[in-house]
């Protein structure tokens, strides 16, 4: 488990790199502003993640449900969240109709806050 937290988490910063540098440069070109903050927020998290992910696959030894259970919150959370955020940030500019993603993004937002709460309830606990 420790590898795969360790590969997703370089994956989520290698390409959260990647699409910041596209925000930042190719999209201002045809993307509204209001749009290119949501899919720059989208962008923040999934590196806050992939930061944080980084960490917890160094730390944790992943023997426990409670370790597995909040890591795979955040892994899930994020993309979820993240990735919703980029297909609505899009989806004028591809004439889609995405708004059904609406709903969805808070999912994934939830999804981190409870990885986030486990997190916390791992550490008040003392490991």
């Amino acid at each position: 488990m420790k590898n795969i937290v360790l590969t997703i988490a370089s994956l989520y910063g290698m390409i959260a790199i990647i699409l910041g540098a596209f925000g930042a440069h190719a999209f201002k070109k045809f993307l509204p502003d209001e749009k290119l903050a949501s899919f720059e927020v989208g962008v923040r998290y999934q590196m806050y993640h992939a930061i944080a992910l980084l960490a917890i696959g160094m730390y944790f030894q992943f023997n426990t449900t409670l370790e597995r259970s909040a890591t795979w919150c955040l892994i899930a959370g994020t993309f979820v969240f993240s990735v919703s955020i980029y297909l609505l940030s899009f989806a004028d500019h591809w004439g889609a109709n995405l708004k059904f993603l609406g709903p969805i993004t808070p999912l994934g937002g939830l999804l981190m806050v409870v990885g986030w709460g486990l997190l916390a309830w791992i550490f008040m606990k003392g490991r």
